[in-house]
């Protein structure tokens, strides 16, 4: 056997000893509350279906009016033949749902975010990035050539300090909105303050925020009441809208720069237009049923309130993202699996995802969630924690035995 392969089996053993390698599982049927996995049907707190939008009948409806429409695929790039009508309609439905003057779609997050950090910075400038943002901002930031620098998590007093500092020609500040494993919201008003001082500017990946927080979904700074010229907002498509996407949104001027200039869109094939027929359904479902947000208020306080009194701390968030964490790779595993035999699915998340000895439970809520299904999720854990603590009273009897 080669010696390349030898070593990645010895990798991967050693993953498997620290009960870090993952496994995916075939999942069959639409996404909902109720999922079938490997053959199985579980109530499911592993989606970040935040709405309850990936099944519902007007995004349906809508799909297959684009298939009749469009076709398939759109065979090119935008900049070629693949930018169809229906994506123009949706960037101008997206600019205004945020507030924003224009918007440019891409395929996803990470594409959108790899393309647009190394067109507005490179060698020589600089870029802030939060100690817990997601990988495709790490990533963008390093691809792009600029000085990277790291603060402490939301820690404002830390980055005006590495701000002050800096005599960099152009400076930008690249943050999560709310972070996926930790479910926090990022200070972006205090973030924009920093900005208008220090003349830099900023990049908000609301990849958790759009379609859940502020009026109607429309996002994190919406829901700060914030607006700035120096603010380029993107939002992810697959997650709360419930189909698969993203976009850029900001000044006019930014976003044909980002046209010219992002690899990741320029160089890229369209996404199918029957994709975008469905985004269209869902800003406007997001509009008129407004319930689901409120709804989905109710699911987290319910949840927040029904998991008192565990042994293990529940980080605090407003959001439908819910970790618990439990600190230990093995328990969070044992946790996982004692879930799966109650037909509950909840992930467990280790490291690399989340720093070394947070270990956790993610638990994501939706708008299709019932009340219901939230308390037998916190009285699975309840059992959980108590089957967990007789364990170990017996583990410490026999010690003291011996």
């Amino acid at each position: 056997m080669p010696e390349l392969l030898n070593q990645i089996r010895e990798q991967l053993a050693a993953l498997q000893e620290q009960k870090l390698l993952r496994k995916r599982r075939i999942v069959d049927g639409p996404q909902g509350p109720l999922l079938d996995v490997d053959g199985r049907q579980y109530l499911a707190f592993c989606s970040n279906d935040y709405l309850g939008l990936a099944n519902h009948p007007a995004l349906h409806a809508a799909a297959a009016a684009g298939l009749e429409k469009y076709g398939v695929g759109a065979s090119a790039s935008a900049l070629i033949s693949g930018h169809t009508s229906v994506v123009e309609e949706l960037e101008q439905a997206l600019a205004a749902f945020v507030g924003m003057p224009r918007a440019l779609h891409f395929s996803t997050g990470y594409m959108a975010n790899m393309g647009t950090i190394p067109a507005l910075v490179g060698p020589g400038d600089v870029v802030f990035s939060d100690r817990l943002n997601h990988a495709c901002l790490i990533d963008g930031a390093r691809l792009s050539g600029a000085q990277f620098r790291i603060y402490p998590h939301a820690d404002v007093a830390r980055l005006e300090e590495l701000l002050a500092k800096s005599s960099s020609p152009r400076k930008l500040i690249v943050t999560d909105a709310i972070f996926s494993m930790d479910g926090d919201i990022a200070p972006l008003p205090e973030l924009l303050a920093l900005c208008e001082k220090y003349d830099a500017w900023m990049l908000v990946d609301d990849a958790h925020g759009f379609g859940v927080l502020g009026p109607q979904g429309r996002g994190s700074l919406a829901h700060f009441g914030i607006q700035s010229q120096r603010i380029l907002y993107m939002g992810t498509l697959g997650k709360a809208a419930g189909v698969a996407g993203a976009f850029v949104a900001g000044d006019a001027l930014l976003i044909e720069w980002l046209l010219q200039r992002a690899r990741t869109y320029v160089f890229t094939t369209a996404s199918p237009p029957l994709l975008a027929s469905a985004l269209l359904a869902a800003v406007k479902v997001m509009q008129d049923e407004d319930w689901r947000h409120q709804h989905l208020r109710e699911l987290i306080a319910r949840l927040r309130s029904g998991l008192a009194g565990l042994p293990w701390p529940l980080l605090p968030s407003e959001t439908a993202v819910q970790a618990l964490i439990v600190e230990d790779n093995q328990l969070a595993l044992d946790l996982m699996e004692g879930l799966r035999e109650q037909g509950i699915s909840v992930p467990a998340i280790r490291p690399p995802t989340v720093p070394k000895g947070t270990a956790r439970l993610r638990i994501s809520l939706s708008a299709a969630h019932s009340i219901e299904q939230v308390d037998q999720l916190a009285s699975a854990l309840h059992a959980l924690a108590a089957n967990n603590a007789d364990a170990s009273a017996r583990g410490m009897t026999r010690n003291v035995i011996e």
